[in-house]
C-alpha cells in the first residue's frame, strides 16, 4: 500500500508522512532503537531489539508489497523523526481488525507529528478494508491517551499487568478501538 503526504507542523516546518522503504532501513532502525531507549510506555526495550538492518530492509520491502499492512515514517529536514504503522490482526473471523503502533523522538513530540501519522494509518486502515483500528496504551501515558481520544479512539478494556517495567513494575495497559465504518 503506498501513501505519502506532506503535513505543515506546528512549528511551521513540512513534514513529510510516507512509506518507509528498504533504503530507510537504517534510519528506522536508529529511530526504532532512539524512542525505545527515550521512553518506558513502549513494548521492548533498546537493548531487547534482536533484528539488525538487513532484517529491517526486508521487513519494509514486505511492508511496501503489502496489500492490508503498511509501515510509515516522519521525515522532517531530511530526517526520519517518527514512525507508525498498521497490522493485521490476524484472518477469518478478525480479519477486519488491524493493529496501530506509533513512536515518534521526543524532540519531535508536541508539534503534530504523531497526529499526521496516526491520520495516515487510518488512512490506509480504511483504504485496506478494516472496520476497526485497535491499540495499546500504558495507563500512566496521559498525552497519548488524550491523543487518541481526539482522534476517535475509544477505551474497550484493561489490562492492570500488561506490561512488566524494568523500572515501575506493572503498567496498565488500556484497550483502545477506533470503528472505521
Amino acid at each position: 500500500m503506498q501513501y505519502e503526504k506532506s503535513v505543515l507542523l506546528k512549528n511551521n516546518k513540512k513534514c513529510c508522512i510516507r512509506n518507509a522503504v528498504g533504503d530507510d532501513a537504517q534510519e528506522v532502525l536508529n529511530i526504532f532503537l532512539l524512542t525505545h531507549e527515550q521512553t518506558d510506555f513502549l513494548a521492548s526495550y533498546r537493548d531487547e531489539a534482536t533484528f539488525d538492518t538487513a532484517f529491517e530492509r526486508q521487513f519494509l520491502a514486505d511492508r511496501e508489497r503489502a496489500d492490508r499492512e503498511v509501515y510509515l515514517c516522519a521525515v522532517v529536514d531530511g530526517h526520519i523523526v517518527g514512525t507508525a504503522g498498521v497490522d493485521s490482526m490476524g484472518s477469518n473471523k478478525i480479519r477486519h481488525r488491524a493493529e496501530l503502533g506509533v513512536a515518534v523522538d521526543k524532540d519531535f513530540c508536541g508539534i503534530g507529528i504523531g497526529r499526521a501519522l496516526i491520520a495516515a494509518c487510518i488512512d490506509c486502515a480504511k483504504k485496506a478494508g478494516y472496520s476497526q483500528l485497535e491499540l495499546e496504551v500504558v495507563s500512566e501515558n496521559s498525552h497519548a491517551i488524550a491523543l487518541y481520544k481526539s482522534m476517535g479512539f475509544v477505551e474497550f478494556g484493561r489490562n492492570p499487568r500488561g506490561f512488566c517495567s524494568r523500572y515501575q513494575g506493572w503498567q496498565e495497559l488500556i484497550s483502545m478501538r477506533l470503528e472505521l465504518d
